[in-house]
């Protein structure tokens, strides 16, 4: 008897035929030793559109809504391009799981699909839908290396158990397919005019976009203050400087220029007094580790070109390549039964670094503790070292990996000095306040080579005098709050505004308390997408690493009447309530009864509100331009508003090249009229600026060829003097 191992992706599947060491692949499955390895991609199966359920939704009317259905349902993907259509290759794959679980030498179900509530849903949607009595178990892995798979399948557990997981899965998928439907669809109805995309409403959109929208109030209402400071240099019995700077009552910013004016004549040419000296050695503990936030964060601010969901892109590569752990996590410590592993990783990625020998392995509570992990540990190396990386690939592995290692190198020691200087206490009220550091111990940040800001103190005794050589006033304006870049933006969403810090090395502690609390806005996994799509339905925009409001994200917000989608700690709660679904603390049933009550409370308070208009469509007035002849029909191609296709479309001819092709996406391309033309004139067309895989660019010869077995086409490409890609 075999068991049929299912995985989320191809690329998955692969490492777990290798681990397995079946060699045997068949059309859409691996098969040796015991095991079937077949996979999905992503999700094959979607809920139901609202018109699948009544024919009469399919035209959007304010009388159908609020919708509801009474049971939700499930359906074959939908094909990108065609929408109407069922995903071709979603469909034949479905088939071939179904007809493997189905084989009479089949005796077990093994869901092996990402271990969180994604991945939960992906597997048993497909599983349960076949309705099939064989025993279903559940395989819990961290990374795919070949140690992890042997190890993982020896201590399967029922997938009965993953219930929790499944349960919090749906209902946040139920709930946002109820929200985002019924809300969507009123508010455009309501709020938009002309046609094209909808006004988006959702769960976790529009919390979002009111993080960004009150930075932006706080930057547009900032009323700057102007304020002088006054610096003195002092010289010390052994002619060396310093300077400090003048302070009374713990404040250092004036604003009378006048006052320090007035310092100044009294301090002019006199001797000062250090009253005060202090010297303390400091230690700096190495960031933690990086959970997904953190990650992208970290990414984004250091580098041009990323954005978080790049990010997310290239760790969940680098994850199915076998080379990090699951990347989609909250945790940025360790659970205490990786400590084995943890040391055999140190092991492999620190050999033949120039301070190797300053690398030491010990389970510190630091970077080991289960009581701070939420379902996933943090993000680290496997012991599987890359043989070759892109350059994306390469900045994200090597952060993830120097992280790892500073962990276990020397803490960073430094010595901090700090001066009082006092001049003519009887005329002078203040004094002077001086502060320098120095590195005594450089440790951990010998790995990325962190320069430290020591500022060098002459040698002086407390008591000692000294001289005013010099002072100056200097006026300065206060300063707006800076705008949000997905950097703060993600920070603010993973602690829902609660203990928010702009840098994950400020108070870590109080960070971990308030992700492990549960309060958030989406999760790891979602955060991206969820930025991404405010920036792809026009409610925000980048400018440079900012991230601002879009004059509709604006009037959304102040005009949009059901408030709570804007308030964060509504959001988090809805959230927090799905984590305690995973825990078992609340119901499934509970939930969805409040999220269904929401939307029809919703549903009326938007039909009843004030008639304004937020968004007006209109639609581009399309070219006439004829751009070739169609090579089935001979009729015109022309350019449309998604794509280069036939003007005989309606009779049923289905040439087209879409502009958001995927194959010319692949090499960060989109097609043009110029390259329309040349293909339909020429049948070749020759395109430059394309990028590999690695990151270089090159030209080549691209071809749009019909398939021979349907009236489909597909991409040919050649080269010229041997001018591949790399």
């Amino acid at each position: 008897m075999v068991k049929v191992i299912l995985s989320e992706k191809p690329s998955v599947a692969k490492n777990i035929a290798d681990a397995l060491k079946i060699k045997t692949k068949q059309d859409g499955y691996f098969e040796g030793n015991g095991y079937i390895v077949t996979w999905a991609f992503g999700h094959l199966l979607q809920l139901f559109d609202a018109l699948d359920y009544d024919a009469k939704l399919k035209r959007w009317h304010m009388d159908n809504f609020p919708f509801i259905p009474n049971d939700f349902r499930y359906k074959v993907k939908r094909d990108f391009k065609q929408k109407q259509k069922e995903d071709f290759r979603a469909k034949k794959q479905l088939k071939t799981i179904h007809q493997l679980i189905n084989r009479s030498d089949v005796d077990g179900v093994i869901q092996a699909c990402d271990y969180d509530r994604e991945g939960q849903i992906i597997g048993d949607t497909i599983i349960y839908q076949l309705k099939t009595k064989k025993q279903t178990y559940r395989l819990l892995l961290n990374e795919w290396t070949a140690d992890e798979v042997n190890r993982g399948l020896e201590r399967l557990k029922p997938n009965t158990e993953m219930r929790p997981l499944l349960d919090a899965g749906i209902s946040r998928q139920w709930a946002d397919w109820v929200i985002g439907i019924n809300l969507t669809s009123v508010a455009t109805l309501k709020y938009q005019k002309g046609g094209g995309k909808a006004l988006n409403i959702g769960r976790v959109l529009l919390p979002t976009l009111k993080i960004i929208y009150d930075r932006d109030k706080e930057i547009n209402e900032f009323v700057p203050k102007d304020y002088a400071k006054l610096a003195a240099t002092f010289q010390t019995p052994k002619k060396e400087t310093y300077e400090g700077t003048y302070t009374l009552d713990k404040q250092d910013k004036f604003e009378k220029k006048e006052e320090l004016e007035a310092i100044q004549k009294l301090i002019d040419g006199k001797q000062g007094t250090v009253i005060k000296k202090t010297v303390e050695k400091k230690k700096e503990f190495p960031p933690y580790l990086f959970n997904l936030s953190n990650l992208q964060g970290y990414i984004t601010s250091k580098y041009k070109g990323f954005t978080s969901d790049k990010v997310l892109k290239v760790a969940q590569s680098l994850y199915e390549k076998k080379y990090i752990t699951y990347p989609r996590t909250a945790s940025v410590v360790l659970d205490e039964t990786l400590t084995g592993k943890a040391k055999q990783v140190l092991d492999k990625v620190k050999t033949g670094l120039p301070y190797e020998d300053e690398i030491q392995f010990a389970k510190k509570k630091r970077v080991f503790d289960s009581s701070k992990v939420d379902s996933h540990s943090a993000i680290m190396p496997t012991y599987v070292l890359p043989k070759s990386l892109n350059r994306d690939e390469e900045l994200v592995y090597t952060a993830i990996k120097n992280r790892f290692i500073m962990q276990f190198m020397p803490i960073a020691e430094y010595e901090e000095t700090k001066l009082t200087t006092q001049i003519e206490k009887e005329a002078v009220n203040g004094v002077f306040l001086t502060s320098g550091r120095v590195q005594l111990v450089e440790g951990f940040k010998k790995v990325e080579k962190i320069e430290s800001k020591d500022q060098l103190l002459p040698f002086v005794n407390e008591g000692e005098a000294v001289d005013v050589m010099s002072h100056k006033v200097s006026m300065h304006t206060t300063k707006p709050p800076k705008p949000h870049t997905e950097k703060t933006l993600l920070r603010v969403m993973e602690t829902c505004g609660k203990k928010q810090k702009e840098a994950a090395e400020d108070n870590p502690e109080e960070m971990m308390q308030a992700i492990l609390s549960g309060y958030s806005i989406g999760t790891p996994a979602t955060r991206a997408e969820t930025i991404k799509k405010l920036k792809d339905v026009g409610y925000i925009t980048a400018n440079q690493k900012n991230l601002v409001c879009t004059e509709l994200g604006v009037r959304l917000v102040e005009t949009f009447p059901v408030k709570e989608l804007f308030d964060l700690e509504f959001t988090g709660r809805l959230e927090k309530t799905l984590s305690d679904i995973e825990k078992q603390k609340q119901t499934r049933e509970s939930f969805l009864q409040f999220i269904y009550s929401f939307t029809r409370e919703s549903v009326d308070k938007i039909k009843q509100d004030q008639d304004v208009t937020l968004h007006v469509v209109e639609r581009a007035r399309r070219s006439n331009e004829t751009l070739g002849k169609c090579p089935l029909c001979q009729s015109k191609v022309v350019e449309g508003q998604k794509g280069f296709g036939c003007s005989n479309w309606k009779s049923g001819c289905k040439f087209v090249i879409w502009k958001n092709d995927k194959y010319l996406a692949s090499m960060k391309k989109k097609p043009t009229k110029t390259m329309v033309k040349s293909l339909l004139k020429d049948g070749v067309a020759v395109v430059s600026g394309l990028k590999s895989k690695k990151g270089s660019t090159f030209e080549a010869k691209l071809r749009y060829e019909k398939n021979s077995d349907n009236d489909y086409f597909s991409w040919k490409m050649e080269f010229d003097n041997n001018k591949q890609a790399k």
